[in-house]
């Protein structure tokens, strides 16, 4: 098959070279953008003058039916003709005959990958920002209907202080609503048009940059040829978001892992994001959360791998950026997996309300109350907190909790106890009476979860 840029070779590459320079198996995935920047190309060039009007008119014709055919999955790419681009160019020239070769004036394959790539994850973070927000509303789901469910709030993963559990699952709320922000944000920077950069110098037709970039709908266009070719910040860019996304996403994965052990019991996952074992019959294994954590050290990877590829690289373009595609297609794929994953995952997860109340009751996580009850009488809270420590240490010796000493005993402690000291150390009370901005307390939960309502709908 013969090379479309082969004008000043003598020799032909053997077959197996051809495969580890050819990009095709992956590129593909870029037909539909490549053949909706070629359309506003040739769109460009019959306004400009360039091309004819029927010249124009049948190339676009030839492009559309390759865009029916790219739909149905018809088109027989081949390693030979090593990308994306030369492969729709070779079956354009086929259907249409030489005037197909014309398509390409004014443009190179560096600007045309580039615009291909900023189409593509124009419309992959639209997806993804989406995608959050269906998450966000299986959090809010749980939150609404556990706002006075009391569950061990934990530092260090040692039991700290009672809080609710809609407050918990919150926090995940708000962590991606940030991450919903810095996708939109990113859309600024890939929603920007490099066709018509050329190789790097621009081009001495006369071509409306400006026209091509408004069919495709960007908000402007590279200021700079070299900028526009060489540029993959904006890759970077959604993979270093993506990676915050999926650090977001494991972490919750590692505490949903937690609480649907024996040991906590404090949720119960549905059987669909669940499996078994081959070996041991009672086994449930929370193997979507364990998953979805472990696929967050690939995501990583991917950043990583990129920002090497390009750290030595002289501009403008180099084939080392040939390396930009795989790990962007991976990102998205594993990304927009695990956020499918995990709506459906926290929408049919039961809550085991009676086993987070066991736990908030059988701890010292009660002890701050202690604290504060003393600091609200006037004791010097670093004393009180002195004072509670000793009370706990007795505890610990004799066995028992907090709620099980006597009053004398807490006389003994110090003159400030009263008999309503009981009521302080329950759970609930602890959880209701935090009501400072942004608390733990049943107001402040429903506040927020009024906020976050607002947050969807916006």
């Amino acid at each position: 098959m013969k090379k479309l840029w082969g004008g000043r070779f003598t020799k032909t590459a053997e077959e197996w070279v051809d495969e580890f320079g050819a990009s095709i198996s992956f590129d593909q995935q870029l037909v539909m953008e490549d053949l909706e920047g070629s359309i506003a190309h040739v769109s460009m060039l019959a306004k400009s003058g360039i091309l004819s009007s029927e010249e124009g008119e049948t190339i676009k014709n030839g492009l559309l039916e390759l865009k029916e055919e790219a739909k149905q999955n018809q088109l027989p790419f081949s390693v030979k003709l090593e990308d994306i681009h030369l492969n729709l160019e070779s079956f354009l020239t086929e259907k249409i005959g030489p005037v197909g070769g014309k398509l390409h004036t004014g443009r190179s394959r560096n600007d045309q990958v580039a615009t291909d790539m900023h189409l593509y994850l124009r419309n992959q973070v639209a997806n993804i920002i989406e995608l959050i927000g269906e998450m966000q509303s299986s959090l809010l789901e749980q939150a609404e209907k556990h706002v006075e469910t009391i569950m061990p709030g934990y530092t260090h993963l040692q039991r700290a202080q009672p809080i609710s559990f809609a407050h918990h699952i919150l926090a995940y709320f708000w962590m991606l609503e940030r991450d919903k922000a810095r996708f939109t944000e990113s859309l600024k920077r890939i929603n920007i048009s490099p066709l018509g950069a050329g190789a790097l110098a621009g081009t001495t037709f006369p071509i409306d940059r400006y026209f091509s970039a408004e069919l495709l709908e960007f908000e402007g266009i590279y200021d700079n040829s070299l900028d526009a070719v060489s540029d993959r910040d904006f890759i970077l860019e959604f993979l270093s978001d993506s990676s915050i996304l999926m650090m977001h996403l494991s972490r919750l994965s590692e505490e949903i892992i937690l609480w649907s052990s024996q040991e906590f019991k404090f949720v119960d996952l549905d059987d669909s994001f669940s499996t078994g074992s081959s070996i041991m019959p009672q086994k449930k294994n929370p193997d979507m959360a364990e998953l979805i954590r472990g696929k967050t050290g690939r995501v990583y990877g991917n950043l990583v791998g990129l920002l090497t590829v390009l750290k030595g690289l002289p501009l403008a373009y180099n084939k080392d950026m040939q390396e930009d595609k795989e790990g962007m297609f991976d990102t998205v794929k594993t990304v927009t997996g695990s956020l499918k994953i995990f709506a459906g995952m926290i929408r049919t997860m039961k809550v085991r309300t009676d086993e987070m109340k066991k736990a908030t009751k059988n701890d010292f996580s009660n002890a701050t109350e202690l604290a504060d009850y003393l600091a609200d009488k006037g004791m010097p809270f670093r004393e009180a907190h002195e004072v509670v420590g000793k009370l706990v240490l007795t505890c610990v010796n004799k066995g028992c909790y907090l709620a099980d000493l006597s009053l004398a005993e807490y006389k003994e402690a110090s003159s400030l106890f009263e008999k309503d000291i009981y009521h302080a150390l329950d759970p609930y009370t602890a959880v209701e009476r935090r009501n400072s901005a942004g608390g733990t307390g049943f107001k402040q939960v429903n506040i927020a979860l009024e906020k976050a309502k607002k947050c969807l709908e916006n």
